[in-house]
């Protein structure tokens, strides 16, 4: 069994509260827009990490990160990418990802601040947004998930609020 802390969009800061939600986890993986590499780096330092850039983040943080990032962890294979769009009406590059390589079981995005996780029955995957867990955007909430894998099987989903974006 794998513990996984999944975040996004945290351009550049990281809630204190994400270190003790995260203090159990095998494994962190980013949904893109770090902010920059000092924030990557905390991350890499904290857990091992999986990542993919976003929209936001410079050459830097692009250099050390990939747009698709493509596993396998227990039996469940994962596609990670930050701007997808949403199930049933995804982004071009998601969709084309999809339609050459196939679809994953797990399928992990980030870039529009809202949580969401939903079975896409045309791909049969489950889609994960974790929201956004950063300071910055329209979002009112700060929210990441946790999850456990086993062998094939993806469970124990929790959606957790961090507290409001500002204030």
């Amino acid at each position: 069994m794998k513990r996984i802390g999944l975040l996004s969009d945290t351009h550049g800061y990281i809630d204190p509260k994400v270190w003790k939600y995260f203090a159990d986890v095998d494994e962190i993986w980013h949904a893109g827009d770090i902010g920059n590499i000092e924030t990557l780096e905390l991350l890499e330092n904290f857990k091992p990490l999986r990542v993919v850039y976003g929209n936001i983040d410079d050459h830097v943080v692009r250099s050390a990160t990939k747009e698709f990032l493509r596993f396998r962890i227990e039996e469940v294979e994962v596609l990670m990418t930050h701007i997808a769009g949403r199930p049933g009406k995804y982004a071009k590059p998601a969709l084309e990802e999809i339609q050459k390589n196939g679809a994953p079981q797990l399928f992990v995005c980030g870039h529009s601040h809202i949580a969401l996780a939903q079975f896409d029955q045309r791909f049969q995957m489950l889609w994960l947004n974790p929201g956004a867990c950063g300071y910055k955007g329209f979002h009112q909430v700060k929210t990441i998930f946790k999850l456990s894998i086993t062998d094939e099987r993806i469970h124990d989903l929790e959606c957790i609020e961090l507290g409001n974006r500002v204030g």
